[in-house]
């Protein structure tokens, strides 16, 4: 059965085209009462279907956002979707979503398509990548912006900014405190004893882990310890995992970097720049008979709501992530310009997975 269309509920309710399409599309300029309540129960009784790209351009606006997220299966990420999801249900939009896999390339392609369906606001939420071989997509991701945003649409990115942008660009920037947090967790863990660090990071160039692992390397030197080694594997928990069992291999053969740890205290601290990473390398460890905390510790970042049922429980630095979510949404479609630039307030947890006793 064919969709009924907007011609025929003009002429089953006894009125124009123009009239019907002002009534269903929701343009501003509304016939009388008497009539568009004609022109609704037309609609209903020939079961017809509003086109939401009619409504768009008649009221100027498609009550559509679009999210673009690296990996909507992370806690992180749809922690932050969350938030994204309750400020925009509180005004009445819709949310296109699309989990990019990370990387400017990718993300150009979903900010292309929330343009072309002529979405109100564009948030990200992803880590940027910032490598020569970059360098052209990020240009890329960048004028696709700078389009979306001449053509009206507003811009809010969680995290670092969009290389190569400008305060000009008139992006909404909602910044997350990775090297702060870094820092002030590798102060804890040298205050409550650790000696021994061992960095689990993301590819060199992932601005997200980088300034985590910078931010933790001045923490250690800061507390009169020498930087820690890093070694860079995949930005999730299957990275943390792989990392892991090398370093439970070498333990076992006796080649790892650092002496055994003494006086039954763990051999190293491991930090892993993400709680999914520190999940994959716990995992990896005691398959291979290691003991967290006994005879590894482990700190991760993020504090995702996973960690509540996971044992031992996770040191961590915990950031609001809902709270991120809610703040760029209230940017982009706010009326106003912030009068204040927002401050994320995240803090340390130490738990069980670094006790050294």
């Amino acid at each position: 059965m064919p969709a009924c269309t907007l011609y025929e509920v003009a002429r089953h309710a006894g009125v124009s085209l123009a009239t019907a399409s002002r009534v269903l599309n929701g343009s501003s300029r509304r016939p009388g009462d008497a009539i568009s309540e004609r022109v609704r129960a037309s609609a209903a009784e020939l079961g017809y279907i509003a086109n939401a790209q009619a409504q768009g351009l008649a009221k100027k606006n498609s009550g559509m956002l679009g999210l673009i997220l690296h990996d909507i299966s992370d806690p992180y990420f749809s922690t932050i979707a969350r938030g994204v999801q309750e400020s925009v249900q509180d005004q009445r939009k819709v949310v296109l979503l699309a989990s990019t896999g990370g990387g400017p390339a990718s993300e150009r392609s979903a900010v292309a398509a929330f343009a072309a369906r002529r979405a109100d606001a564009i948030v990200i939420a992803g880590t940027r990548t910032d490598t020569p071989q970059s360098a052209g997509e990020n240009e890329l991701l960048l004028t696709e912006l700078r389009r979306y945003k001449a053509n009206g649409g507003k811009v809010a990115v969680i995290g670092q900014p969009v290389v190569g942008s400008v305060p000009d660009d008139g992006f909404h920037t909602v910044p997350v405190p990775n090297r702060q947090l870094s820092l002030q967790l590798a102060a804890d863990l040298a205050g409550a004893g650790h000696r021994r660090f061992l960095i689990l990071a993301g590819p060199e160039g992932l601005a997200t882990s980088d300034d985590r692992v910078s931010g933790f390397q001045d923490g250690l030197i800061q507390a009169g310890l020498e930087p820690a080694e890093v070694r860079r594997s995949r930005f999730n928990r299957d990275g943390g995992y792989d990392a892991a069992v090398m370093l439970a291999r070498e333990l076992s053969a006796g080649t790892a970097p650092f002496p055994a740890g003494t006086g039954g205290g763990p051999a190293v601290c491991v930090f892993a720049a993400s709680d999914v990473m520190a999940i994959g390398a716990i995992a990896g460890l005691r398959e291979h008979g290691l003991r967290i905390p006994e005879d590894v510790a482990v700190a991760g970042f993020d504090d995702i709501e996973t960690l509540r049922d996971f044992t031992p429980a996770l040191t961590t630095a915990q950031l609001p992530l809902s709270n991120l979510g809610r703040e760029a949404v209230s940017r982009v479609l706010s009326e106003e310009a912030p009068k204040v630039p927002f401050v994320a307030e995240g803090h340390i947890i130490l738990r069980r997975s670094t006790e050294s006793s």
